[in-house]
């Protein structure tokens, strides 16, 4: 089974008193970390990060409460908070030597990665996401039946007890759904690393429950402060996603441009998991923004 991105070394980094965060490194040259999405882990980016190695260090965590890093109890909503996951990478790339890095995300670790551009701008360079909205402006355009096709949202939304219940009674059921789904391409994630991205999820439903009800609330909040202060992020900005503007009806490219004044926008034939479905072209996309 592959449960590893070949060739890099794996390693276990204390980011705060009561997480550890396992790591995988590779390569050489100045770093970019690379956060996964859900349901998935850092294997997400198996493709891609071999690529980057040729020229970059690559830096691919699991991220607190997903994989192989450490799963707390969510003691109050600051536990998974974006906040409190950003300032785990920053310390991670801390402890691994790094001042400032690059940083790109997908789904989940996007939102991560944008909390950690406009927390901790003297830390990352460049800000690249993958398939999401920013939290305040995904809530904001999910209208009447529409909002159906984020119907996890508003169930892991609800206080703790019934969602947690609901998921762990059938998890492969319901992880797996969003696996065979949301992507176009059967064959990008094999049998095996569908396996493992069960397997994970299944041993961590607390924790990702607890991850996307703080997108419903203190994340939220957080955005809402930011944006009555007029904050955005500083650094060049990439954003890669699929066509959910013209089929939901807004503006994806005008949404992200009031938070990214730098910004490089563009959509994907790629589905949702377009790291496994096509890394050349996130590859590519990633290359640029490094270079600007």
């Amino acid at each position: 089974m592959v449960t590893a991105v070949s060739g890099f070394d794996y390693r276990r980094v204390q980011v705060d008193d009561e997480v550890t965060l396992t790591v995988a490194v590779g390569g050489s040259g100045s770093p970019i970390v690379l956060l996964h999405g859900f349901p998935q882990t850092h294997l997400m980016w198996r493709h891609v990060a071999a690529a980057l190695a040729a020229e970059h260090t690559v830096i691919c965590p699991d991220l607190r409460g997903y994989g192989a890093s450490d799963k707390p109890a969510a003691r109050d909503a600051g536990t998974y908070a974006k906040r409190t996951m950003a300032a785990d990478v920053v310390t991670l790339a801390r402890e691994l030597g790094h001042r400032r890095f690059a940083l790109a995300g997908h789904d989940r670790g996007a939102l991560v990665a944008v909390r950690a551009g406009l927390d901790h701008p003297e830390a990352v360079s460049h800000l690249a996401a993958l398939d999401v909205l920013p939290t305040l402006d995904m809530w904001e355009i999910l209208h009447g039946v529409d909002a159906r096709v984020a119907f996890h949202l508003y169930l892991m939304a609800q206080p703790p007890g019934l969602p947690e219940q609901m998921i762990a009674a059938s998890p492969d059921a319901f992880f797996g759904y969003f696996l065979d789904g949301w992507g176009r391409d059967p064959h990008a994630i094999p049998a095996e690393v569908r396996a493992e991205y069960l397997r994970a999820s299944r041993e961590a439903v607390p924790s990702i429950v607890a991850d996307y009800r703080a997108s419903a609330g203190i994340d939220v909040e957080h955005d809402r402060v930011d944006r009555a202060a007029g904050r955005s992020l500083e650094m060049p900005v990439s954003v890669v996603q699929q066509d959910w503007g013209a089929a939901l009806g807004y503006d994806a490219a005008a949404l992200w441009r009031a938070w990214a004044p730098d910004l490089e926008h563009r959509t994907t034939t790629a589905g949702h998991f377009m790291a496994e479905e096509a890394p050349d072209e996130i590859v590519t996309a990633l290359r640029s923004l490094l270079a600007r």
